[in-house]
């Protein structure tokens, strides 16, 4: 009778449980509508650049040297200045060839009297020759004379030619508008010709050199703007236009130089900077761009969703330059619709439910 009740008590509790357990849940379907944001590809109007680095340099630059010897009088220019063509840097020994400058002036002027008076003595010779006075001795004498004095005077002239320009190469003076990058020599210092004095550099225009790859060199022409920017002024872009392009692709690096001329009438820009910039090549190409958060960069591979009837495809693009948000992507065309959201949930040929 004990055994029985136990069996009807355990039968009741097997009951009681099944009553109280919940259906298992079923397991979502993998084919589901994945709900995305999706956003219409555009385009729009972009210069077509080519993207360089490289330095500023000073579109003339050169080493002021003595033309003549002597001692340093003094100097008219320290580093830092900028200077006028023409503008006196230094004198070296001025007296000295001032003064040898008078002493040919002077010889020229005793040359001169001694020709007057070679002529004056050919011309008597001459009338008593004709009056049979004269022996031909005596007039060739005279003649002889007369033209020893004449070249003397040349000598004298080209002598004192010599002294006026080193006088004048003793006033050491700027080529051209620059300014005083380094003063090499000082008052007191001997010199003689050929010693450098200081090195100046014209900053009102640059040079921007870059170096492009070869396979570019059919779309660089002169003229074309070039725009960078430097690290002192990160906020700002300059310009320039090129001027010089290399005739000659160097074996090593299959590139080639170029240069752009860049106005720095305000000195902003200095000499020796680094940098960063591009060649425009072609001035308001159609470029469609796509939103940054639709490109899926995987193993150096870029790719999209591209959403056709409420199904998405994973479609490969070729990515170019960023603008702001959005970035420039070959392999899509103006008007299809990319995934920007959700992107991780999706594989190829999967429904989705489009939100904007």
């Amino acid at each position: 009778m004990r055994v029985g009740w136990l069996l009807i008590a355990a039968g009741l509790g097997g009951l009681s449980g099944c009553s109280k357990s919940s259906p298992p849940a079923a397991a979502p379907s993998p084919d589901a509508p994945v709900t995305v944001t999706v956003a219409t590809l555009a385009t729009e109007s972009l210069d077509r650049t080519l993207a360089v680095v490289g330095t500023l340099f000073a579109k003339d630059e050169a080493v002021v040297a003595a033309e003549v010897e002597g001692k340093i009088e003094k100097t008219g220019a320290e580093f830092g200045d900028r200077v006028r063509a023409g503008q006196e840097l230094a004198l070296i020994a001025t007296e000295t060839y001032a003064a040898l400058a008078h002493q040919a002036a002077a010889r020229v002027t005793q040359a001169q009297a001694n020709a007057s008076s070679a002529d004056h003595e050919l011309s008597r010779q001459e009338i008593l020759r004709k009056s049979g006075i004269a022996s031909p001795a005596d007039l060739d004498s005279a003649v002889a004379a007369a033209d020893s004095a004449r070249a003397a005077v040349k000598a004298a002239q080209a002598a004192e030619t010599v002294s006026k320009l080193n006088l004048e190469h003793s006033h050491i003076r700027a080529p051209f508008d620059a300014a005083i990058s380094e003063r090499l020599a000082g008052a007191g210092d001997y010199v003689v010709a050929g010693t450098p004095l200081f090195r100046i550099v014209d900053d009102a225009v640059l040079k921007f050199i870059v170096a492009a790859p070869e396979a570019d060199a059919p779309r660089i022409q002169k003229e074309q703007v070039v725009r960078f920017t430097v690290d002192a002024y990160p906020d700002r872009t300059f310009e320039g236009k090129v001027f010089l392009i290399s005739p000659q692709v160097s074996a090593a690096t299959r590139m080639f130089s170029l240069g752009a001329l860049v106005p720095n009438a305000e000195r902003t820009l200095k000499a020796g900077t680094f940098a960063r910039g591009e060649i425009v090549l072609e001035r308001g190409i159609p470029t469609v761009l796509a939103p940054l958060e639709s490109i899926i960069v995987s193993s150096g591979n870029a790719r999209v969703f591209v959403v056709s009837n409420n199904v998405v495809r994973l479609r490969p693009v070729t990515l170019g330059r960023v603008v702001r948000d959005r970035q420039e992507v070959k392999g899509v065309a103006a008007g299809e619709v990319v995934v920007t959201s959700g992107n991780s949930k999706l594989r190829d040929n999967l429904r989705v439910v489009l939100r904007r």
